[in-house]
């Protein structure tokens, strides 16, 4: 078993889609279940008889009474589980090693490193963002349709990069936003950005957030406006604010909404503008009432009308 993780619009399905495509014929039979978490809404046995159905070619088979064991253990097959997002989806699925034949090879996509780790598998691969130029080629491709952009866009296109980051997701919905565009309407975009994070980038992300618990929620803003970039051992002052620090931070870095680097806290520019959306929108219109604050006109508004 291989995992592939990382954050929400990173890579992984992309990734994961292209080794299914170039691999799956060499297999007896293949499966790739896409957005397992939904499909898992409609029950376990809805789950094994999507993953048999499609691999033994059977749309008749009854989930009920057959286990993917007894079905797949001689067979040399491909299995692909997308977005996995609850550690039964695994159970239920791949329980263990032995129900399938060593030739076989299954790969599990999810945004938490956690449901790999309690599954057993060893193998993971952190998707990391684009850099090297690749992010360029993916914003152009969208942008431009592979033409070459004009050198009024090129100051531009600089401006979209420092904003996206490498997030892959992020390069494919601004370009495609701004395909066609004018410059003007380039401009007006990006500045827009500067104060609306673009909705489907966010959404994306917001998903690990929405599955964190209220402690985690908490500490997840303070790392956004205070800490990024700081010792690790900053734990001392978020437990003195009766946060469970230590577990909090595993749980963030597990999430893939942080990472350690150099015993230094980190966070994707993205990830930080979506800790300040989220503190913005509990009162969007009353700075005082929220729990930070990091604007300027903001903290000078509050202090102004203390």
């Amino acid at each position: 078993m291989v995992g592939i993780w990382g954050m929400g619009g990173i890579g992984k399905t992309t990734l994961a889609r292209a080794i299914y495509e170039r691999i799956s014929h060499k297999f007896e039979g293949s499966c790739f279940l896409a957005n397992v978490g939904d499909l898992a809404k409609n029950g376990e046995d809805y789950l094994k008889q999507q993953l048999l159905s499609k691999i033994l070619r059977d749309k008749n088979i009854d989930a009920t009474t057959t286990s993917v064991k007894t079905k797949l253990h001689s067979r040399k097959v491909l299995i692909v589980i997308d977005n996995v997002n609850h550690r039964s989806i695994l159970k239920t699925l791949v329980g263990e090693c032995n129900w399938f034949s060593p030739r076989s090879r299954i790969v599990i996509t999810t945004r938490d490193k956690q449901f790999l780790t309690m599954h057993g598998v060893n193998v993971v691969y952190e998707v990391q963002k684009l850099h090297d130029g690749k992010d360029m080629e993916v914003f152009n491709y969208y942008a431009f349709r592979n033409d070459y952009p004009s050198i009024d866009f090129i100051d531009l296109i600089d401006h979209v990069r420092d904003y996206a980051q490498g997030h892959p997701l992020a390069l494919e919905v601004l370009g495609s936003s701004l395909c066609k565009k004018s410059k003007d309407e380039w401009i007006s975009t990006l500045n827009k950005l500067k104060k609306i994070p673009n909705r489907e980038i966010h959404e994306a992300l917001q998903k690990s957030f929405d599955e964190l618990d209220d402690d985690e929620k908490n500490i997840f803003p303070d790392i956004a406006f205070t800490f990024v970039g700081k010792e690790k051992d900053v734990v001392g002052i978020l437990d003195s604010c009766v946060f469970s620090a230590i577990s909090g931070i595993r749980t963030l870095v597990d999430k893939s909404l942080i990472r350690i680097v150099d015993g230094k806290l980190h966070m994707h520019d993205l990830l930080i503008k979506m800790g300040n959306e989220i503190v913005h929108r509990t009162f969007p219109k009353e700075p005082g009432k929220r729990s930070r604050l990091r604007k300027q006109q903001d903290i000078c508004h509050v202090l102004e009308n203390i």
